[in-house]
This record gives structure tokens, sequence and C-alpha cells, in this order.
């Protein structure tokens, strides 16, 4: 097949386009700063990198400013409009198509939904984020930033072409830079305790089952909509951080309270939005279709992540 990956330059665009091209698929990257074999774009205006979407049959749009900062006034609005405009550009591009792809994979993201600790969020019963009491007013942003992206691709007009928009976990890889790097590190270092109590829950997904699952939605017809990519067994913080100092060998990790998270969390140039918010999100849909998860719980995979790791 061939597939284009706008935005794919990323952690979750490197580990997708590394697997794609292992199992033989021609991918074509779309990038801001491209490198050798990519293709520039600027993710708000069509141009000639629309040409590599006409005849494509796959398009997996996962491009988005990095979560990874200071939710400041300027970087939340950067991160809404980098992901508005792109939806809204892939949609045009899709549509323009004398041979539109059959298939749109749109990124999303859990944070869509509340802050939670008694129930599990899947796609029919969760609730949406944004109102809950007693939470950073800001969060909402968060929310509004995943609702305004699903939206730009349910209101693109592609009548040939399946929508589906991919409520992703944290997808954890052995990649350098990623979210399982930054953990591991503080685990390392000893850092790794329950934040704030440990209490909030942690929704991931392993990379292979998060590729697979990309694959699964591609082979699948009858699927279309918001589907939750997310092992089905979230944990709270502080025992998905017991699982992974396991994995290392660690045995003890300082914990930390709130104001502790937001001391570390400025050093490191990111939000504790990310520690903070309780996501506990289940793959609902992709269960019900009949996928099989290889890692579905977080010690196993944090075994395996750790063992590629050392490997490198």
């Amino acid at each position: 097949m061939k597939i284009v990956l706008p935005g794919g330059t990323g952690q979750v665009g490197t580990v997708l386009r590394r697997a794609l091209c292992a199992a033989g698929h021609e991918v074509a990257v779309l990038s801001r700063r491209p490198g050798h074999g990519e293709i520039l774009w600027d993710g708000r205006t069509l141009g000639p990198w629309a040409e590599a979407i006409d005849g494509s049959d796959v398009v997996v749009n996962l491009a988005g400013r990095s979560v990874s900062c200071r939710y400041t006034p300027d970087n939340l609005r950067a991160m809404m409009d980098s992901r508005v405009d792109s939806a809204r550009v892939v949609g045009r591009a899709i549509a323009a198509a004398a041979r539109p792809p059959r298939v749109w994979l749109q990124m999303s993201t859990a944070t869509v939904y509340a802050h939670r600790f008694d129930a599990p969020h899947d796609e029919a019963t969760g609730v949406i984020g944004g109102a809950e009491p007693g939470v950073p007013h800001y969060w909402g942003y968060s929310v509004d930033i995943a609702t305004a992206w699903e939206r730009e691709q349910e209101t693109a007009h592609t009548p040939h072409t399946r929508k589906v928009a991919l409520r992703s976990a944290m997808v954890m890889s052995p990649d350098r830079g990623g979210v399982f790097d930054v953990l591991s590190r503080l685990a390392r270092l000893g850092l790794g305790g329950p934040v704030a109590g440990g209490r909030q829950y942690v929704s991931w997904i392993h990379d292979h089952d998060f590729v697979r699952a990309v694959e699964f939605l591609v082979g699948r017809d009858d699927l279309a909509g918001a589907v939750n990519l997310a092992a089905p067994a979230p944990l709270p913080h502080g025992a998905f951080m017991r699982a992974l100092r396991g994995a290392w060998g660690v045995p003890v990790g300082l914990p930390a309270t709130r104001w502790m998270a937001e001391l570390g969390a400025f050093a490191l140039r990111s939000d504790t939005e990310l520690l903070l918010k309780s996501r506990r999100v289940v793959p609902g849909r992709l269960l019900d279709a009949g996928f099989a998860f290889e890692r579905p719980e977080w010690p196993g995979a944090a075994a395996d992540l750790v063992r590629r790791r050392r490997g490198r």
C-alpha cells in the first residue's frame, strides 16, 4: 500500500514509519522541515505535497505541535492551530484528489475524556472533559483542542474516504526523547515515585500494539469515527511507576507532592497536566471488533521496552 504520514517525523511517526516500511509499504512523510526523502508542506495550505495523497491508499495524519511544553496561552494556541489547520488542509487535499485514499486515520488524544477515578472511559460511555470541578481551568482548553481537532475531520467532505479518529493514549516506545525515555530517566535516578499521591490513572499503549491497531483499523472497513487506542489495563500512577522501576531494577522511587511536580515540570519545560490528570481510558471498540493486544498489561510491556532499550 501507499501510505502518507503528514507530520510523520515525531516520536509516533517514527514508530509507525519504521514498522510500515519494514512491512514493505510505500511510505511518504510530509514535514515542515523535510529530511532526505521527505516532502515539504506547511500544514496549513494546499501545495505540491497534495500530489502524494492523490492515488494513495491510506493517510495517517499525525501533525500537531508537541504537548511536551509549558501550557502558556501562546503554546496552547499553537497546539490548537497546528492540529486544526493540518486536519483541515488534509481534508481539502483528500476532497480534491482524483483518486482519494480509502481511509483517513486522524490522530486525536485520550485527553479528550474527563479527569476521572471512579470508572473507565470507553467510546460509548466515556465522558468528554472540560467541565470537571476542582481541576485547573486551562485543562479544559486541552479538551477544546481535542474536540476541535476531531471536528475538522468529521466535517470534512470526503465521501469516498472512511474516517477514523485515533484517541490515543501515550505511546510507549524505547526511542530516545519519547515519554518512556523521560519516565525511565526519572525512575533510574530514584525519582520515579508516586506524584501527588499516585491515585491518578495512566493510560498507555505499547508501540507494537499501536502499530498493530493502526493496521487493524486500516483493514476493517466497518470501523469509523472515534476509536480509543489504549491498552485495556490502565492503572494508577503509583502502580505504573512501581512496575517501571521494577523493570529497571530500581527498588525505590521518591514520591513527589503537587508543588514538587510543578517545579519539576517547570524545569523540564513541560506541564503538570501530563502527570496529574487521571486518564482512565479503555479500548472498547477495538476489543469488541476482536483486536487482541500483545501487551495488555503494563508490567510485561515495561519489561519488553526496557529489554529493547538496553539492546540498543
